[in-house]
């Protein structure tokens, strides 16, 4: 049964939901920015530890994040998932600061191209069970490829079933964000929900593109209930006027 997962978003040390394809090193004036918020890390750390909303991933985008993720951590200790600039160096030094997993993606590939070595390399040192692979990807022709560094790179991984059935050899959950949707709110990317149904084995969360409660019902039709959902700027308490969190709450209360 499809959840309703929660996101903590981080860009300069605040919590911004922004246009997932915006992000760019060499055109930082590019950037499109639909919400920053007046409210602490640990409000929505706290928010969704109260109200039991389990598997929120706190993402940090960019440089200046560390502290604002640490403070989020802190403030839930085991109950949040961090990613952003995960390496083989500092992936136990967040799980110490008290993440219930580390997620990546940009530190498997290497000038772009897959390393396999590298993802055993840190199973073996965090543990499967302490790892998300991120395959965040973007749409080029008919496929998916999986996009690093920001969503601003293209990698060699096309994601299929093959792929995530390798990937999950060695990790214990999916993060997928399809950028080229991020932050519209203008839907899902449903083509990509009904395959990732069709292909995933372990838990997997989506984001891009959500846009209203129902969406929660069509990504567990189309997945089979195989994939949860996260909303992001369509969300109210990320200044988004399209979903509820008290509605996603409920979801979750009466889908357990």
């Amino acid at each position: 049964m499809t959840r309703f997962n929660g996101c903590i978003d981080l860009h300069n040390g605040k919590v911004k939901q922004i246009v997932g394809g915006s992000l760019s090193d060499d055109s930082p004036s590019e950037l499109k920015t639909n919400f920053v918020s007046k409210e602490a890390p640990k409000y929505y750390a706290e928010l969704y530890q109260k109200f039991g909303v389990t598997r929120c991933h706190v993402i940090k985008l960019g440089p200046n994040n560390d502290e604002a993720a640490k403070e989020a951590l802190s403030a839930w200790p085991q109950g949040l998932q961090v990613g952003g600039g995960i390496t083989s160096d500092n992936a136990q030094e967040w799980i110490e600061y008290g993440a219930s997993k580390v997620i990546v993606t940009s530190y498997l590939f290497p000038d772009a191209k897959f390393s396999k070595e590298r993802l055993v390399n840190l199973c073996h040192q965090v543990g499967k069970d302490k790892l998300v692979v991120d395959v965040s990807c973007r749409r080029r022709d008919k496929k998916w490829v999986v996009a690093m560094n920001k969503w601003q790179t293209m990698t060699d991984m096309e994601v299929n079933k093959e792929t995530l059935a390798m990937l999950s050899e060695y990790c214990s959950e999916f993060l997928i964000h399809a950028a080229d949707v991020e932050g519209l709110c203008k839907g899902i990317d449903q083509e990509l929900v009904r395959k990732l149904g069709e292909w995933v084995t372990i838990p997997t969360t989506y984001a891009g593109g959500g846009q209203s409660i129902e969406d929660l019902a069509l990504v567990d039709s189309l997945s089979k209930g195989k994939v949860d959902l996260t909303f992001g700027s369509a969300l109210d308490i990320f200044g988004g006027d399209g979903v509820l969190f008290a509605d996603c709450v409920a979801w979750n209360k009466d889908h357990q």
